[in-house]
């Protein structure tokens, strides 16, 4: 039954009562130092992560949701968390489809992504950000870490794992679009996930680029978008959608040249994913929120269901209506197909319904608003 129900297809409709991607960050225990980590992660476990009994109770909870969502094991590195392939095993038997985004580090062998594939991982997210060791060793804070993924990469395409490529944007390698997609198109990947810098943990410390030099890049990735053997993809960049649909594009072509989180090339991806909506993450610790980038506390688990919450919860029921929204984001025509990013309009500004902060677009009657205030 779990099977018969995973297959089916996502839609808008599904908005409302479950997400499509369920990030659970098994633990924060990295030995990387990535510049923009929303997690500051940390050398050894907190102990007070979720125990196994914990996270096998989180995983029950999560294949009750009326369509069960894609789980992504995240972190920190899951790597690091010494019982990973009892709990892969142990999601998979419950019906869930599974994702593993590893850390570029030596515990990141052939030998363990083997043991993910016969646990039950499908498909990886590999981060590589930058074009050259000299730009993606300086943003993961390890020399050697760019040699490790591309090693990754390698072992992935041995093992028949798919992989979707995560790639943050920041002003340090915007102007390397061109060349990384020509770069990820030896590497025979699923998708190129481009992930716009939310200024959150150690990302604060990061420069994000403009708004102007955000919608230059859309015009690079809706270009490999058409033409690239991959999917490409935005995160944290809904308005790529609104770029896509004033160039004669259809946000609901999915992954090949949509914004949301498909499950694989010929599936078309929902309209309008975003923190909160179609998105969910636990962390370590339990604590649930709209989106890893949005530290906005809405329950813990296990004292809250995870599926109540994402179902009933104030702050969810809020981010998935975009009529609720204020500012420009509150009146643009695209609201309900993009609706700007609300985890970056929760660190700019503080306020989770906020204009986006990085959208160079005026919608019809931003003027009136702009002369009230």
């Amino acid at each position: 039954m779990h099977e018969e129900r995973g297959r089916m297809q996502y839609t808008p409709d599904d908005f409302a009562h479950s997400p499509l991607m369920f990030y659970y960050e098994v633990t924060q225990a990295c030995d990387l130092i990535c510049k923009h980590c929303r997690a500051s992660a940390q050398a050894d476990p907190d102990p007070q992560e979720l125990d196994h009994a914990q996270a096998c109770a989180l995983i029950d909870q999560v294949a009750t949701f009326p369509r069960p969502p894609v789980m992504v094991l995240t972190g920190g590195d899951p790597l690091k968390r010494a019982d990973l392939y009892d709990l892969i095993r142990y999601a998979t038997g419950q019906g869930l489809q599974l994702a593993l985004t590893p850390s570029a580090t030596p515990l990141a062998t052939r030998e363990a992504f083997q043991r993910a594939r016969e646990a039950g991982i499908r498909r990886l997210g590999i981060s590589l950000d930058g074009v050259d060791a000299r730009t993606h060793d300086a943003f993961r804070g390890w020399e050697g870490s760019f040699e490790r993924t591309l090693l990754m990469l390698h072992h992935a395409r041995e093992l028949g794992l798919a992989v979707q490529v995560n790639t943050t944007i920041t002003r340090r390698n915007f102007q390397q679009v061109d060349a990384m997609a020509a770069l990820l198109a030896d590497q025979g990947i699923a998708m190129w996930a481009t992930f716009f810098l939310i200024p959150v943990g150690r990302g604060v410390e990061e420069q994000r680029v403009s708004a102007e030099e955000m919608e230059a890049v859309f015009a690079r990735l809706w270009h490999h978008a058409q033409t690239q053997p991959y999917s490409v993809k935005t995160t944290e960049a809904p308005h790529y959608r609104r770029y896509v649909m004033q160039h004669g594009g259809d946000p609901l072509a999915g992954p090949r040249g949509g914004s949301d989180d498909g499950r694989h090339r010929g599936h078309r991806a929902p309209l309008g994913v975003g923190d909160g909506k179609g998105i969910m993450f636990v962390s370590h610790r339990g604590e649930i929120y709209p989106s890893g980038f949005m530290p906005l506390l809405c329950g813990r688990f296990p004292e809250v269901s995870v599926v109540e919450t994402y179902q009933h919860q104030d702050t969810f029921r809020a981010l998935r209506d975009p009529d609720r929204f204020h500012g420009k984001c509150g009146i643009c025509e695209y609201r309900h197909t993009c609706g700007g990013s609300r985890a970056r309009a929760y660190a700019v500004f503080g306020d989770p319904l906020a204009s986006e902060p990085d959208c160079v677009y005026e919608p019809e009657g931003v003027m009136e608003i702009n002369t009230v205030r």
